[in-house]
Parts: structure tokens; sequence; C-alpha cells
């Protein structure tokens, strides 16, 4: 159980500020433009506590509220979005196995995950299945007390650096309908568990995002998610509204940082004898973008009071990250804008947002299903 006051809240985002100004803000333009793993970062993030970040302190993790956890992303991604991918991934993995997870799977994982000495993923997307997850192909047939995974997987955060992934396969491809056959292992690296290759992306670097091939993979049967077959999709699912809460905050985050670097550039740079933050046209993007962060804040406050609450909020989860995400787009690049052509100079950080902020559009379901999800969930809880 969670024992957190506000008086600790403000004191554990006074640490991850601290930390964010002397560690992570001033490696992130080096590490990005290199594409260089930040290892030092992450032992940072174990001394810091953020791979337990959510689990529960009876395995001792930090038992964060969601509420407090966006809080944290922001933070640390208004300085560089890419170190949230590394424990928000490992989170989803823990928060599936405390939800669901049989005793024996929570004692044996949740400790080591919290203390960062096992860190995960989710391995859930693959070639020709990203939104659509009940496309999946990647397979797991039962062969004694282990289970046997062919398939393959891409885009897959943290699968390179980390031990494991919870696993989403087939055990049953003929069920209908198609979630029923799906089911989630928490998958160790081990003989037939084969990183590909590191993908090559433009934006969202130093963060090892690969592609994997699962050959003849055994994964022991008690690490069937559970114990029961058949209950991957709905396992996932709650673990995305975390995920979806976390996207929205790394959007605002990136929106958030975008307006503090243009704000700043704005009252530096002079144009027809004046500051260009005192051009009206300039007023307006600085209005507009302040505006859109204040909002963005708001509804992921909001999604994090009902996940908190144990209340559905895939509603919720899903408007905040739709905005979230797209305040971040639309501020990186009214930025971009307020820079004029310094913007595309690697030497000002601007660009780095402008690169990373569509991902946040795209992962963790595109913004155009999020906003069907959106209708749907509007309709069945506000019949005629």
């Amino acid at each position: 159980m969670s024992s957190w006051n506000m008086e600790d809240e403000r004191a554990i985002l006074d640490s991850i500020d601290v930390w964010v100004e002397k560690e992570v803000r001033p490696i992130a333009k080096r590490f990005d433009h290199a594409d260089e793993y930040p290892h030092d970062l992450v032992e940072q993030m174990k001394a810091l506590g953020l791979f337990g970040a959510t689990i529960s302190q009876d395995y001792g993790g930090l038992g964060l509220s969601a509420g407090t956890y966006a809080k944290i992303v922001i933070r640390v991604a208004s300085a560089w979005m890419a170190p949230t991918g590394i424990f928000n991934s490992h989170l989803i993995m823990a928060t599936a196995i405390e939800r669901f997870g049989t005793d024996k799977q929570k004692n044996e994982y949740l400790p080591r995950m919290a203390r960062g000495e096992f860190r995960g993923g989710i391995g859930l997307t693959e070639p020709n299945a990203g939104t659509d997850l009940q496309a999946i192909r990647t397979q797991a047939q039962r062969d004694g007390d282990h289970y046997v995974v062919n398939g393959a997987k891409t885009w897959i955060t943290n699968s390179g650096q980390g031990d494991g992934l919870l696993l989403l396969v087939k055990t049953d491809p003929q069920a209908q309908p198609r979630h029923k056959g799906m089911s989630l292992f928490i998958a160790e690296k081990a003989e037939g568990f084969i990183v590909a290759k590191k993908m090559e992306k433009l934006g969202y670097k130093a963060i090892d995002t690969c592609e994997l091939t699962f050959d003849n993979y055994r994964v022991p049967a008690e690490n069937l998610l559970g114990g029961e077959e058949g209950k991957g999709f709905a396992q996932i699912a709650g673990g995305l509204e975390l995920g979806r809460i976390n996207v929205a905050a790394r959007g605002c985050g990136i929106a958030q940082g975008a307006l503090e670097l243009a704000l700043r550039y704005a009252q530096e740079r002079s144009t027809f004898g004046k500051p260009i933050c005192e051009h009206q046209a300039i007023q307006l993007k600085l209005a507009e973008m302040a505006t859109q962060v204040a909002a963005a804040k708001l509804l992921i406050e909001q999604a994090a009071i009902k996940y908190d609450a144990g209340e559905r909020c895939d509603l919720e989860a899903a408007m905040a990250k739709y905005f979230g995400s797209e305040a971040g787009v639309f501020c990186a690049n009214e930025a971009m804008r307020i820079f004029g052509g310094y913007s595309y100079s690697t030497e000002y950080e601007i660009e780095r947002y402008y690169r990373d902020a569509m991902l946040m559009c795209i992962g963790e379901g595109t913004n155009e299903v999020l906003r069907t999800i959106i209708a749907k969930q509007l309709i069945a809880r506000n019949p005629a």
C-alpha cells in the first residue's frame, strides 16, 4: 500500500527537478545526436527508484500514484523525452504482472523490477500488427512444461538493453473472437529470443527500439501470466491505460519544453528594434502554446484520478493521450517558427523536440483510433 502525501510528492518532484537539470538536460543533445544509449542515466534511474515508480511498496517499489508519476514524466520529457521510454514500457509490464500475475510471478519479478535488476518492456507490435493487436501472428505451442514460441516483433522498446518482455502471442490461432486465443508470457532472454537489429529512427534516439525474432524460443509454462490461456488481450488493455497517461505526459512534456525554449528565445532575439516577444504574431503563438500545455495537464490529471481510484478510464486516458500528444506536436512546430532559421541548426535543441513529438501521436494507439474510442465511449456512456 502507498503512504505518500503531498509533502512526499513535492519532495520527490523536487529531487527529479534537480536530477533533470544536473544530469539529463546537459547530455541530451550529445546522446541524441550520437544515438548512444545512456547507461549512466539508467543507473541513476535505479538509484532514484524510477524503475519501481508505480510498483506497490509491498514489492519494494515507490507505490506512486499515476498522477505523481505523470508529473515526473512531464518534468523529464520537458528536457529530453527519450529516457522516459526506458521506464515507461518497464512499468507497463510491471503493472500487468501486479494486476494479473500469480503470487509466484509477483514475488519473483516485481522486487527485481522495482530495483531495476530486471528491466523489461512489452512485446506487442509485429510487422503486420500495430494498433490492431488481434492480428498478431507470433504463436506459442505447449510442449510439456514449456511453450515453444515462433514469430517476430518490431518497434519493441527496451528489447536490446533490457532483460525480458511481457510477450503477447497466439496460443489458439483458430479462436473466435480472435482475442480469446491470445496470451501473455513473462519472457526472459534465452536461446531463441533473438534481437535481430536496432532500428534507425528520425527521433526518439539513444533508446533501443529493436526488431525481434523468436526461433523455437522456449518459455516455462509457469511464466504464462496469471496461469490461464486466452486472457492476454484483456490483461494488456489495462496496462495500456497507464501507458496512454504516460504518452500524454510525454507529449505534454515536449510541449512544455518547447514553450520554455521559445519563450526564452523570443525575449533574447530582436527584430525591427525590439525583442520578437513584443510582436503580436509571436505573442499569439506563445499564448496558444501555454494554453495547450495547461489544458493537457488538466486532462492528464483527470485520467490519473480515475486510474488511481481503480475506475475505468479508457475514455479519459484516450482524451489525455490524444490532446497531450497533439499539444507536443503543435508546440514543437510553433517553437520552430519562433526560432526561425535557427530552428534548423543542430546547435539549438528545439529541433530534437520537433523530431520527437510526432511519435507520441502514433505510439500507444494512433490518435485516429483514439478519437474513435473517445466517440464510442461518449455514446455508450450517454445513451439517448
